[in-house]
């Protein structure tokens, strides 16, 4: 029921916003690339990317596809690379990498232009553990190798989780490897013994959680900040927030837009997730504009220094 309620409320902000992202979208007015592209199905945006610890370079926005499964799994696949995503995020744990691997292959795209990431679950720690869910993970997906491999949460043998993705890594069947969900702490013990250093630390981050330990620790390291949760889950009114309406009104952007804006300068790669193909381009189109220093400090103040998801911890 909270999903259906999100939803609306991002879908009537989107309404009764005239000079905001669908309006534009539609109207043209976001600029002539991004309605023509459109028209033909794509949008005309040139996503950065970010060089990671080992030179893998990784695109800073992506598609998160928790939730996603079946057909309607296949379908949101299919339409986001459609649409010019290339970043794609599945877990085993998600129950949909069968979904995934279909939509990728009903796109056509050639495999080389994707950067797939699947996590290992906790039921599947362990050396032994690790190297089977790798393999039934690329069988599901249809792939002979994953770009980024994530040990989902640092529960049980970590460290035997680690030296598999090391040899699989070693292999070329991982281009790189990293975690999620851990603390810093959790991330000095896995450096203490790991030969290749993790690239990425996937956490909860976003305007109401903008982790005040883990954003300062993991910048000075050689570790990447990944947002999994970039709209707080829908949660907190985050779509009717009147000061992230405001700040968007100026650039003639949505809510979401401002947020994942947020999180690019923030140096964060953001994966969010949409099961409409309107809100997959929106979500896209956050590369022509630029928050100022003033704005990032009005958004330094949503920060609620905790998580808006308990029952994913």
């Amino acid at each position: 029921m909270k999903s259906k309620e999100n939803h609306l409320k991002r879908r009537e902000f989107l309404k009764t916003t005239g000079k905001t992202a669908l309006a534009t979208l539609f109207m043209g007015s976001l600029g002539p690339a991004v309605w023509g592209a459109i028209g033909h199905g794509k949008v005309n945006v040139s996503i950065p990317t970010v060089s990671l610890n080992n030179g893998v370079k990784m695109p800073f926005l992506g598609f998160g596809t928790n939730t996603l499964r079946g057909d309607v799994g296949v379908r949101c696949v299919s339409d986001a690379i459609s649409v010019g995503y290339r970043l794609i995020d599945t877990a085993h744990i998600y129950g949909n990498e069968e979904a995934v691997g279909e939509g990728i292959q009903t796109s056509g795209i050639d495999r080389k232009e994707l950067f797939i990431t699947s996590k290992l679950w906790v039921d599947d720690a362990g050396y032994e553990g690790t190297k089977r869910a790798f393999e039934t993970s690329l069988n599901k997906l249809g792939s002979d190798y994953l770009d980024l491999y994530l040990i989902h949460r640092p529960r049980g043998d970590v460290k035997g989780s680690w030296k598999a993705m090391e040899e699989l890594y070693e292999a070329g069947k991982i281009k790189a490897s990293g975690v999620s969900n851990f603390l810093p702490e959790q991330l000095d013990e896995l450096n203490s013994y790991a030969k290749v250093e993790p690239v990425i630390n996937q956490i909860e981050t976003h305007v109401f959680f903008q982790e005040k330990i883990s954003y300062p620790y993991l910048k000075k390291s050689n570790t990447q900040i990944e947002a999994w949760s970039p709209f707080a889950a829908g949660r907190n009114n985050i779509f009717g927030n009147p000061t992230l309406a405001t700040i968007g009104k100026k650039y003639n952007k949505t809510i979401a837009q401002v947020c994942l804006r947020w999180h690019y300068q923030r140096g964060v790669v953001a994966i969010p997730r949409s099961s409409q193909k309107a809100h997959m381009i929106e979500n896209l189109n956050i590369f022509d504009f630029e928050l100022s220093d003033e704005d990032m400090r009005t958004i330094t103040t949503l920060d609620l220094n905790r998580t808006q998801v308990p029952e994913w911890g």
